[in-house]
């Protein structure tokens, strides 16, 4: 940390003037808060701060995680929140507006090209699904299904963690809130994925097929894509499927008032698993490689029976319950 500090008369405050070098070593919340506590044993309080340049994601998300423990808060919350926790805990908006897609690096260097659909309202979302185009299909839906069903399981979790009576519960439910919001933002990133692969099997159709060289490529490009086509929705099945366990334990151990979200989460789970299926064998019929067609169908089908399996089990307890 280089740092230094001066009064200015005119305002009658003291400004402190700080370069982090290594935030690996001295995170911003650390040098915030040692500036806090000196400020305090002298009988003054830090009224703002404001960040000069841009400042990397992972900084903001460790704030925010920081100052949600030191409530006994979850810390399972999303990217969103933890900025907002951050910037609002660290005074960065008390001097001047802070824009997290100006300052954040991450956000500046972000292409939007790769996130088209989960940038969308939901009514734009729709629209889009009910047009004339055939993407986004049933992969991207099943991939947003999962996304809804673990964000159910996630905010009862959330809810749990700060249920009045359960203080000294917290951190167990901020763990599964935690666990959920990874599935979560996995899930979310293969909502585009899917559609991304399938526009790259229009794209390998689409390849000449004058000469015998052509055609061979062609038919190359469009196996290597269709496997992928095949890869996306298979992955979607393994998440939505390992999401179950936190909707599961939610619904044995969470907040008995959000039982049923649990439940609703459990459905949505398994949808996503069969709906993810249904788009594997589909793209798998057309694979010449048999061998793995043949193995990612049965694995499929293990997936498959154990989500409507576990969905049962989870049902089973919710419905015990309500």
């Amino acid at each position: 940390v280089k740092a230094i500090g001066w009064y200015i008369e005119e305002y009658g405050v003291a400004q402190i003037s700080m370069n982090l070098t290594n935030i690996n070593i001295t995170p911003v919340h650390i040098a915030f808060e040692e500036v806090c506590k000196k400020s305090n044993e002298r009988g003054i309080r830090v009224t703002g701060s404001e960040l000069v340049g841009l400042i990397p994601l992972k900084a903001l998300l460790d704030a925010g995680q920081y100052f949600l423990k030191k409530q006994s808060r979850s810390t399972g919350v999303s990217e969103k929140e933890l900025i907002k926790i951050a910037v609002k805990s660290l005074g960065l908006n008390d001097l001047a507006p802070f824009k997290a897609e100006e300052r954040i690096i991450e956000y500046l260097l972000k292409s939007n090209g790769n996130s088209k659909l989960i940038s969308m309202t939901l009514s734009d979302f729709a629209d889009e699904t009910a047009s004339e185009s055939p993407a986004p299909g049933g992969g991207s839906i099943s991939a947003y299904i999962g996304v809804l069903g673990i964000s159910l399981g996630t905010m009862v979790a959330n809810l749990s963690s700060h249920k009045p009576g359960w203080d000294d519960r917290w951190k167990v439910f901020s763990d599964w809130a935690k666990k959920g919001q990874e599935y979560k933002n996995e899930l979310l990133k293969l909502v585009d994925e899917d559609t991304n692969a399938f526009n790259k099997i229009m794209i390998a159709f689409s390849l000449p097929k004058g000469s015998d060289e052509e055609k061979k490529i062609r038919t190359a490009t469009i196996q290597e894509a269709t496997k992928h086509a095949t890869e996306v929705p298979f992955k979607v099945m393994q998440l939505a499927y390992g999401s179950m366990e936190v909707i599961k334990a939610m619904a044995e151990t969470g907040n008995p008032n959000s039982v049923s979200d649990a439940g609703v989460g459990a459905l949505c789970a398994r949808s996503a698993v069969m709906g993810a299926f249904l788009n594997v064998k589909i793209n798998a019929a057309s694979l010449t490689d048999k061998a793995f067609a043949e193995q990612l169908i049965s694995k499929g089908n293990v997936l498959e029976n154990n989500a409507q399996q576990l969905e049962k089990e989870i049902l089973s307890i919710v419905n015990a319950k309500i």
